[in-house]
């Protein structure tokens, strides 16, 4: 499933999207609040997940100042959006690092597929913070160990004890 590709601005101060109703219902009628985003603006391409989020009646999406500074936009320019069916099983692509450390540690991994969808996102998107995969796979350890004694705070996860 894919929208159409649709034009839209930075709107708010907390660098929001407002969505077209159009291009938002589709998806929600499948109940599929998050989405695989591309967006485009002057020959720059930018891939993201998203959730789609309603308030006061309208339907948004967050699109902070790293998307913006990767893409190159400032608020009030027009780019270009189009969302597809996300089928990643996490709502977010998991770092292969984390993904390999997890299937390397039973314990941990069932620790881990135990929690909420939006906690492992959690975990997934500090994983992703770090740019160096050597500093990917020795936070995706910390974490594993982390879990197998009981720490469940995602900021704590990534402190040693």
């Amino acid at each position: 499933m894919k929208s159409k590709v649709f034009e839209i601005t930075i709107t708010g101060k907390y660098y929001s999207l407002l969505l077209p109703e159009e291009i938002v219902l589709p998806f929600l009628e499948k109940n599929l609040r998050r989405v695989k985003v591309m967006a485009s603006f002057k020959r720059k391409e930018l891939s993201f997940h998203g959730a789609i989020q309603k308030r006061s009646g309208s339907y948004y999406m967050m699109f902070g100042k790293r998307y913006q500074k990767e893409l190159g936009v400032l608020p009030n320019d027009y780019f270009q959006m189009q969302f597809f069916e996300d089928t990643s099983k996490y709502g977010v692509e998991m770092p292969e690092e984390l993904e390999a450390v997890l299937l390397s540690d039973y314990e941990a991994n069932e620790i881990f597929e135990s929690f909420t969808v939006g906690k492992k996102r959690g975990i997934i998107y500090a994983i992703l913070g770090y740019k160096n995969p050597q500093t990917r796979i020795d936070k995706s350890i910390l974490i594993c160990e982390n879990l197998k004694k009981g720490v469940r705070k995602n900021p704590e996860l990534l402190k040693s004890f």
